[in-house]
């Protein structure tokens, strides 16, 4: 990722604080300030002394020339690097919501497609305006989530609870994937059974090494389990093993590409439970080339990935507006 070089140099300006006191956001940071914020985000660099606004461009184009998550998106370091940068309790002749410093730092990032933004967990992040792709630190949906988060989590529990499979695919797989860096996720919709093939979506990841894998995606909206009857709302794992060989045996057509192209793996994913006994069966029955391909997510997959990347909610999760919400007349 290449930014222009007064671009760099203006973020440089912020993170050095080089502004009058009276009128600046941003704060006054010496050498081992600078070193000290460079650490913080995680990397090594240390000031050697020279100019401080180029050592800092500087290092910023080495952090920039970082390997990316995908297209529409910077190195996560540099997005740390904002997040520093933007800390509410850096706050300078302002409020810590830093309208002034968001303002300033989004004059300079426009130039190059990219839009800084609070979210609800009070950190600041990085949005490519032509995408609306955001780019997060760290995806991690093992560690610990704020009380916030965990609100945001709870809410769209229940609206998994009351959605329907298409609501599934549409409100939260299809944003999902397309935020964790997939490509022309394409769903396959439900008008026309016979053309699916066992997919509801289709997608693919291009690999650091520019090579291409594809993906598809059969979505049920319940459990998935492995009993011999299934009860209302549970799906039985028989019905997924079908799709999945429909999946794998069945090619796509990339328009990007003009080819024909086969599944490299199928993602079985539940708005509910998917029981051990499922999985297990689906591994005794399927064969070793077609067990490595198949990938599981059920619903705590998808809440918590949801979550850490910092989705909006679809709008029937979010609570009613309460008389305070609503503006006045």
């Amino acid at each position: 990722m290449r930014f222009q070089r007064r671009t760099v140099m203006q973020v440089a300006e912020m993170i050095c604080g080089n502004f009058p006191h009276e009128s600046t956001f941003f704060p006054y940071r010496s050498s081992s300030l600078l070193t000290e914020f460079f650490a913080d985000v995680g990397t090594n660099y240390a000031h050697d002394g020279s100019t401080r606004q180029y050592w800092v461009a500087d290092t910023l184009e080495k952090i920039l020339d970082e390997p990316q998550a995908g297209a529409g998106k910077v190195p996560p370091t540099f997005v740390r690097v904002i997040q520093r940068l933007m800390d509410p309790t850096d706050a300078t002749n302002e409020d810590l919501q830093r309208p002034g410093a968001l303002a300033m730092l989004n004059a300079s990032l426009a130039r190059e497609g990219f839009e800084a933004y609070y979210a609800q967990d009070k950190q600041c992040y990085l949005r490519h305006i032509a995408t609306n792709t955001t780019t997060a630190p760290e995806h991690n949906p093992h560690r610990p989530f704020s009380a916030a988060e965990l609100e945001r989590r709870e809410q769209l529990r229940a609206y998994l609870d009351k959605a329907s499979e298409d609501d599934l695919i549409e409100e939260i797989l299809l944003p999902l994937f397309r935020q964790l860096g997939f490509h022309r996720v394409t769903a396959a919709g439900h008008k026309d059974k016979a053309l699916e093939y066992g997919k509801d979506v289709w997608m693919k990841f291009q690999l650091p090494t520019q090579h291409v894998l594809y993906f598809g995606l059969q979505a049920k909206k319940g459990k998935l389990d492995a009993s011999g009857t299934s009860r209302a709302g549970n799906t039985n794992v028989v019905e997924i093993y079908n799709q999945a060989l429909m999946m794998l045996g069945h090619d796509i057509f990339d328009p990007e590409i003009g080819k024909h192209v086969l599944v490299d793996h199928a993602f079985i994913v539940a708005g509910g439970e998917i029981t051990k006994q499922a999985k297990n069966w689906l591994g005794v029955n399927l064969d070793a080339t077609q067990r490595r391909s198949i990938i599981f997510m059920d619903r705590k997959d998808i809440l918590d990935l949801f979550i850490v990347t910092n989705l909006p909610l679809p709008a029937a999760a979010l609570p009613p507006p309460t008389d305070s919400d609503e503006p006045p007349f």
